[in-house]
């Protein structure tokens, strides 16, 4: 049998047998599961083998009795087109299930008007009665039914109002994005502006020195503070910085067929970058460092299949959704939330769009 196969066994394997076999308490098998960081290396690692050799599967749902912890984790998923769907929290959400998985936990996915489910990542049934209702009944239905131990929440403005309902509510939670000044700083983000300069000092490098930005909705937070970025990065290094008036193919076209045209464009998403590569084609000019350069922002997929391929900013989804769960399960514990929010650095990863050579 191939090492770290866990042995069939006629009938279910007890705690105590582990604990036999690994050569301690029937507590420290309890803390490995439940608490590993009290649990010295070497300890854990042994019961650990035990664990896999003797094929021990934890009762769940007596340990969710005995603790009252329901060990599943909400997630108020953004409502999206069907038909036009964010790959960006699509690929959030893996990270967020995986995350969770390592702890021991499950998520449950809902949506503003559903009402229960079932599963490891439990998509919630339609509710047609409920379509009107909006995030907070949602939230109100998900606490009232005790279905979660915390609540994590993303696209996250500064005024939201689902932050002060969750606190009214007593739900532990954490969010994907900065809360507001006066609100709790559960939050877990990257650094928009810094990400954006990022871009421009390459551009920048590349030898442009007229650099279009291309955005939209500057009242969304992570949209604003990357034109910020982007225009103060650029004043710093002395560049010629325009926008475009409206983030579509037009106005692209309008600034491309201007006296002062830019050589290179910096987008707030991927999407719109695509927009970008259609409105200087349509202007017969070419994409990349001998034409024009075009950076995107999020790294979705489609950045590796365009032609050429998309330079982008990448999130580091994995390691955001691990801190959110990290955090989350802080606050599930007792233990007292950090002070302040967690920024992270976002990777930039250049391609041919803007990239000389090879």
């Amino acid at each position: 049998m191939p090492e770290g196969t866990p042995r069939p066994r006629r009938g279910a394997t007890t705690i105590e047998e582990v604990a036999r076999a690994a050569g301690v308490s029937r507590q420290t098998i309890s803390n490995a599961l439940n608490a590993p960081q009290r649990v010295r290396p070497d300890t854990l690692a042994r019961v650990t083998a035990a664990i896999r050799e003797l094929g021990y599967q934890p009762d769940q749902s007596a340990r969710s009795l005995r603790s009252g912890a329901r060990r599943t984790l909400g997630y108020l998923a953004p409502v999206d087109d069907p038909f036009d769907p964010n790959p960006l929290m699509a690929g959030f959400l893996e990270a967020l299930v995986d995350a969770a998985g390592a702890q021991g936990q499950r998520v449950l996915l809902f949506r503003p008007g559903q009402g229960r489910a079932g599963g490891a990542v439990q998509g919630l049934a339609q509710d047609a009665a409920q379509d009107a209702a909006g995030p907070l009944a949602a939230i109100d239905e998900l606490v009232a039914a005790r279905q979660v131990d915390g609540l994590v929440l993303a696209d996250v403005l500064g005024d939201d109002p689902r932050i002060g309902h969750v606190v009214r509510a007593g739900l532990p939670f954490v969010t994907f994005g900065r809360t507001g000044p006066g609100q709790p700083q559960h939050w877990v983000d990257i650094a928009n502006d810094t990400a954006m300069a990022v871009v421009v000092r390459h551009l920048a490098a590349l030898g442009h020195r007229r650099i279009g930005y291309v955005g939209r909705a500057e009242d969304l937070p992570w949209m604003a503070a990357r034109r910020a970025g982007f225009l103060a990065e650029a004043a710093r290094l002395g560049l010629s910085a325009v926008t475009a008036a409206r983030p579509d193919v037009a106005a692209v076209r309008e600034l491309l067929r201007g006296p002062e045209r830019p050589t290179a464009f910096a987008a707030g998403s991927d999407l719109l970058a695509l927009d970008v590569y259609e409105a200087v084609r349509a202007e017969g000019l070419a994409v990349g460092p001998a034409g024009v350069a075009i950076t995107g922002f999020h790294d979705t997929p489609l950045c590796r299949h365009l032609h050429p391929a998309l330079t982008s900013v990448r999130l580091p989804l994995r390691t955001i959704a691990a801190a959110l769960v990290e955090r989350l399960l802080g606050q599930v514990r007792g233990e007292a939330p950090p002070a302040g929010g967690l920024e992270l650095a976002a990777e930039l990863v250049v391609r041919a769009s803007s990239r000389t050579g090879p």
